[in-house]
């Protein structure tokens, strides 16, 4: 992408819109949490977003088919299980914890590349590093005396998202964004179906039993919630993807950190749910160190670039 052809002023409008609208989104999961169960979700979901998305291509506007499919399957794997386990968090956890760990992925982009790939890295990006685990941990807060492994799982998700994001790169060059979310939407129900299957025994009532059902009722209230999840998601997605395509994705890459600000602000209007102040700090230093690194990059770091 050239100079001349990019807009950064409706590249950033356009992240930020996305953002917004998975900040919203991703609140409204508690209303399916409390009856519903995750792979029901991610089934359901699913279902309903190849929906839309074949009906975009019924009107002719791309296609759903993979140039190379083992590629975009296996992108798809990591994405979707990153994805099965915010979710999963998103039932027992502050919604700001879960995000903020989901937002450790330029951190692990890093670390791979330079494990797995022998790129060298400069001062600023392990600076980088090191103020973003800082600021995970003061998110988390882990007790030493009460270390808690669910409090962890939003950073393993942030690790899978950053293998996922690697992959996009490596192995997903050339494929379209209608692939890539159809392949990511696809495995989700995939995990949905299996799961729907698998989890089986009594599950506690409520959000705790959110992760051990294997299907909840599914009413006129439950479809709706779905819905919303699902043309919510794609809206958002649609609008970072086209944020990608109007600037310059180290840049871009920035705005995406916009989602802890959002998605904090809406769990404090919808279910009162607080940050405390070094959790608040912690989230600034996410989002610090994820800026350093896109900003800092040669090619883009974030979590979940895609080629056009």
């Amino acid at each position: 992408m050239n100079e001349q052809s990019t807009k950064p002023a409706l590249a950033a409008i356009s992240v930020l819109g996305g953002m917004a609208a998975l900040g919203l989104t991703d609140n409204f999961v508690p209303h399916i949490s409390e009856r519903g169960s995750l792979w029901q979700f991610h089934l359901v979901r699913s279902v309903m977003a190849f929906l839309v998305l074949g009906a975009v291509v019924a009107f002719g506007f791309g296609s759903l088919r993979a140039k190379r499919p083992v590629a975009v399957l296996g992108r798809s794997l990591f994405q979707a299980g990153a994805m099965l386990i915010y979710f999963g968090c998103l039932s027992v956890l502050p919604i700001g914890v879960v995000v903020a760990g989901l937002f450790t992925s330029p951190l692990f982009v890093v670390l791979i590349s330079i494990l797995f790939q022998g790129k060298s890295v400069g001062l600023f990006r392990w600076t980088a590093v090191v103020i973003g685990f800082v600021g995970a941990l003061l998110v988390i807060r882990p007790d030493p005396s009460a270390l808690d492994p669910i409090s962890f799982l939003p950073i393993v998700a942030g690790l899978l998202y950053a293998i996922g994001a690697v992959a996009t790169r490596a192995w997903c060059e050339g494929e379209s964004t209608l692939t890539l979310t159809a392949g990511f939407f696809g495995m989700l129900g995939v995990f949905g179906l299996i799961g729907v299957f698998v989890v089986s025994g009594e599950a506690p009532a409520g959000h705790d039993g959110f992760v051990l059902r294997s299907w909840g009722p599914l009413d006129a209230e439950m479809l709706f919630w779905f819905a919303v999840q699902a043309v919510g998601s794609l809206i958002g997605i649609g609008l970072i993807f086209r944020g990608y395509l109007l600037g310059e994705a180290s840049h871009v890459a920035v705005f995406e950190y916009s989602l802890l600000v959002f998605a904090s602000f809406w769990a404090w209007v919808l279910w009162d749910q607080t940050v405390p102040v070094l959790g608040l700090f912690g989230m600034v230093l996410i989002a610090l160190a994820g800026s350093i690194i896109a900003l800092r990059s040669t090619a883009p770091v974030g979590a979940g670039r895609v080629p056009e």
